[in-house]
């Protein structure tokens, strides 16, 4: 019999399905296993050969887990919100729900074909009104919530408006915005509800706010920092510049140091934890109030240095510091305005990564120093960021590099306030080493005892106090797009309310254009059915709104993270419709035990839902604050990229090895055009694109031969490798064995088809182990010592790689496994049906079809991973050389517990031992147990 991968692979894919194989139950006496990916965007490309390495790797382990006798939970969706989709219905007009649906139909096809163990009755796609109804009533939660430090989480909002009312807010110590204004008990009891309102959206932990965006005016919409990529947009490469906008944002600085602390307990890769602990920032130092002269405004700085205060010689403000305008004077407002104009044109991370530039203009004003009451020159630099600390520093150029560099370049006074240092070529910078001078009461004094005095005696002033600062900035959770959640939202007199829970979910509405209104409205105000209805609580008509019980609804949408922030809770209970997970699947499944996903999402996905877990966890919603225990982040597959060099200004293409010193432009070719040995179909090339219809080509020996380069495999370089062609031309579980044989999990590595074959070959040969012309030929015939030794080997080796998550060196256990038992001639069923199970969680497919020929109703997915018994590895014998005057003989094989005495009588007493001594008495016989015989004389 044919090993028929192509039947096999579709006969038991249909049985899964049909049998609901890998359906996880919320109720089990075994232990509970959540094995999860990071669910993937389902774009119009489908999956490449790149995609699925995580997701093998995370089967291989859910498999491994079900063997091991877990309730293992493994289950996928898709994040279907998104910015592509909603891209190609603006370029097309088609609604992105459609496309979003194709896409999703064909990677259920892909994921499919891949034989992947997932528990598919629990899938969620985010984009569908059952699951983002619960991320709109999530958004609720936030909004009614506030963080209160005393208690360190967050709390009802109704708690806060109790204390409002028994004492005012002077004593409530909340994460809130920096403009608080005071006020008593009976204050409060005599504002307004509009006034009581506004007051509130200061402390909830989702709220309104004109707020610094990256506003890309191409795409029409605000963009998330790690949505930009050198200054322009990830996606179409498009300007971002930044703009003031009135968003919602989330209080996501609330949970800063429980975030920066949480890190401790996880298992996560040290670097993707660096990653967190650096974007979260965490600061010690002291808030310090600058008042600006002749104006009755003052400008708030966070220092790490409060001890350098007297080293003060200018103050900078980030162009967009809501104070510029108002304090720079008519004769600098020219420079001042065109200065900030061009700053809006480059990101925040382009900012932050450019140390070279120095840039920067002078607003004319000055502040006053805290102590000496000398006047401060007030600038503006665009190393300074108004989302950062308060979005302005006290410059110390003679202890901050930056602040030197800033000074040099305009000719601003440089103080040195350090003993016996030198900053004539630099700034001195190592604080443990600080001994202040020219610094008044701190003279003589440290770092530490210098932070201590000068924030004591700001507080006596009345003009500063300690405090710990986090980079960390709230998150923006507007977006001006069309495909994404709806928010819950509707406006009486410009003040949000929330829809009540039981008329969630607020459905996206049709529209007929995808684009922003002509008036710049996110592309909701083109809904003409989008206003809510108070009384009958529904949405009507937008022409319907009056004031009294017809109001607005929100025109923007939540952003690509809000429905990824939760989803692994979802999945626990997927189908529930009247809670996002019932207490009971909760507790019951409580964290993800191994999520694998990409190191990308460390400051974007994994922080956000960190911060909504924690939320829930604090709302009692949830039984843990962490979401996942341990994370494994897969390396990357690269793409062998392939590369025509056309002449500069001509439609000519010269090969590779031709080029020489000529002016060419590389240009990428579909690698679907090169053959094997790197030469280019001139003829595909040509039909590929209008432009190379007519192109000519100067060859090699008759040939074209293309230049390649390994890079990220993506659809834009045509260098991707589609898994369905390697299903259809070798089978899943080779697709599935080679990429796991190709490198270790965590390692980047290239994509090479050339080594296909040899795993390819070696399911050939299990199978022929198992089965010849005549079917099955597995017998109960006795194991031999031999391959006994082979799977308990096998077995173990296997076991700890797999718990190590290294899979690539399980790939050459098998092929090593599989050549001794082939040697072997070994046909026995107690050999041959574990390593069937052990070969199971890597090629599931021909795992099964092995099992049911041996005779097995249930699924192989339900048996017992093989238990390793030492006994079988330790050596019963010991095969001894046997030398005469050190050289040797003759060998004996021998116990291998045998003592000295009795190797030396079985030796003397040996045939070939009298044959060579003829009768003569040895003068020594040197015995070392395991090793060596050597008889002297």
């Amino acid at each position: 019999m044919k090993y028929n991968f192509n039947e096999i692979e579709a006969k038991w894919q249909k049985h899964w399905a049909e049998n609901q194989t890998f359906k996880a139950s919320n109720n089990s006496d075994k232990p509970k296993y959540y094995v999860l990916d990071m669910f993937p965007y389902p774009s119009g490309a489908g999956l490449h050969v790149g995609h699925p390495l995580g997701y093998i790797a995370s089967d291989i382990y859910a498999r491994y887990k079900r063997h091991k006798g877990y309730n293992v939970l493994h289950p996928m969706g898709y994040d279907s919100f998104g910015l592509p989709a909603e891209q190609y219905a603006i370029q097309t007009g088609q609604h992105p729900a459609l496309t979003t649906e194709t896409n999703i139909k064909r990677y259920r096809q892909q994921l499919d074909k891949i034989g992947f163990s997932f528990d598919w009755s629990r899938e969620v796609r985010t984009s569908t009104p059952e699951y983002y109804k619960w991320t709109q009533w999530i958004f609720i939660q936030l909004f009614n919530s506030w963080y209160n430090k005393d208690s360190d989480k967050a709390e009802n909002i109704s708690t806060l408006i109790d204390k409002f009312e028994a004492e005012g807010n002077k004593a409530v110590n909340a994460v809130a915005d920096d403009a608080v204004e005071f006020f008593t008990a009976s204050e409060w009891k005599d504002f307004s509800s509009e006034e009581k309102q506004e007051i509130l959206l200061q402390y909830r932990l989702t709220y309104l706010a004109e707020t610094e965006v990256n506003w890309c005016p191409a795409l029409g919409t605000v963009l998330a920092n790690d949505e930009i990529v050198n200054g322009v947009s990830e996606r179409g490469g498009h300007p971002v510049v930044r703009k003031k906008m009135k968003q919602w944002s989330m209080r996501i600085s609330s949970y800063a140091d429980r975030m920066l602390q949480g890190l401790n307990k996880l298992d996560w890769p040290e670097p993707l934890k660096e990653i967190q602990r650096n974007w979260i920032g965490k600061s010690v130092g002291a808030q310090v109030q600058f008042k600006v002269q002749n104006s009755t405004s003052k400008i708030d700085v966070f220092t790490t240095r409060p001890d350098t205060i007297f080293g003060v010689s200018f103050m900078t403000l980030a162009p967009e510091h809501e104070l510029v305008n108002k304090i720079t004077t008519p004769e600098q407002k020219e420079a001042v305005e065109s200065y900030v104009e061009a700053t809006a044109k480059r990101s925040e991370r382009e900012r932050m990564a450019d140390v070279k530039t120095i840039s920067g203009a002078f607003t004319g004003a000055y502040a006053e120093h805290p102590f000496t009451k000398e006047p401060v020159p007030i600038w503006i630099g665009d190393y300074v960021l108004a989302g950062y600390g308060t979005g302005a520093v006290m410059s110390v150029p003679c202890g901050d590099q930056r602040d030197y560099d800033f000074a040099k370049h305009f000719g601003i006074d440089i103080p040195n306030i350090f003993k016996g240092v030198d900053i004539s070529e630099e700034a001195f910078a190592d604080k443990e080493k600080t001994i202040l001078a020219n610094s008044d009461f701190l003279n003589g004094l440290s770092y530490k005892e210098g932070t201590t005095k000068a924030i004591e005696a700001l507080e006596k002033i009345g003009q500063g106090k300690g405090k710990t600062n986090y980079r960390l900035r709230d998150a923006v959770f507007s977006r001006q797009r069309y495909w994404g959640e709806p928010f819950p939202v509707y406006y009486v007199n410009g003040l949000p309310q929330m829809i009540a829970d039981e008329h969630l979910p607020i459905e996206l509405p049709e529209v007929e254009k995808y684009l922003p209104t002509e008036t710049g409205e996110p592309p909701l105000g083109n809904a003409t059915q989008w206003a809510w209805d108070t009384e009958t609580s529904t949405v009507v008509s937008n022409t319907l709104i009056d004031n009294k019980k017809v109001f607005p609804l929100e025109l923007n949408t939540m952003p690509g993270w809000a429905g990824s922030s939760w989803y692994f809770n979802r999945y626990m209970d997927g189908g529930n419709t009247e809670e996002f997970a019932s207490q009971d699947a909760l507790n019951y499944w409580q964290d993800v035990d191994l999520y694998i996903g990409g190191s990308e999402h460390a400051t974007g996905h994994l922080l956000y839902a960190r911060f909504w877990q924690k939320f829930l966890f604090d709302q009692g919603l949830l039984p843990v604050d962490e979401f996942a225990k341990k994370l494994i982040n897969q390396g990357m597959i690269l793409g062998t990229s392939a590369f025509v060099y056309r002449l500069q200004d001509k439609n000519t293409f010269v090969s590779k090895n031709l080029v020489g010193d000529q002016n060419v432009l590389p240009l990428h070719a579909d690698v679907s055009f090169v053959n094997a040995s790197g030469e280019l179909d001139i003829e595909a090339f040509k039909n590929w694109r209008e432009e190379f219809k007519d192109a000519e080509f100067i060859l090699e020996e008759g040939k074209y031969i293309v230049g390649n380069e390994v890079e990220k495999m993506s659809k834009s370089k045509y260098n991707v490798v589609s898994p369905d062609e390697i299903c259809e031309d070798y089978g899943a579980d080779t697709l599935r064995m080679y990429e796991m044989f190709l490198g270790p999990l965590e390692q980047a590595k290239p994509w090479n088809t050339a080594g296909i074959t040899g795993v390819h070959n070696f399911l050939k040969k299990l199978w022929k182990l198992y089965v010849d012309d005549n079917g099955i030929k597995v017998t109960d015939s006795e194991p031999s010592k031999e391959s006994l030794k082979t799977l308990h080997k096998t077995i173990k080796k296997v076991e700890e790689d797999i718990e190590n998550f290294s899979f690539n060196t399980s790939v050459s256990t098998f092929m090593i496994c599989v050549n001794e038992l082939t040697a072997q001639k070994c046909t026995s069923k107690e050999i041959l049906e574990p390593l069937a199970v052990l070969l199971s969680p890597y090629a599931p497919h021909i795992a099964e079809e092995l099992w049911s020929m041996l005779g097995n109703s249930e699924s192989i997915s339900t048996a017992a991973f093989p238990v390793f018994d030492e006994k079988h590895l330790v050596e019963s014998s010991k095969t001894y050389p046997i030398s005469f005057n050190g050289k040797m003989r003759f060998t004996l094989d021998l116990p291998a517990d045998m003592s000295k005495e009795d190797i030396e009588k079985v030796v003397m007493e040996h045939a070939k031992t009298k044959a060579q001594l003829e009768g003569r008495t040895p003068k020594k016989i040197i015995i070392v147990p395991g090793k060596i015989v050597n008889i002297v004389g």
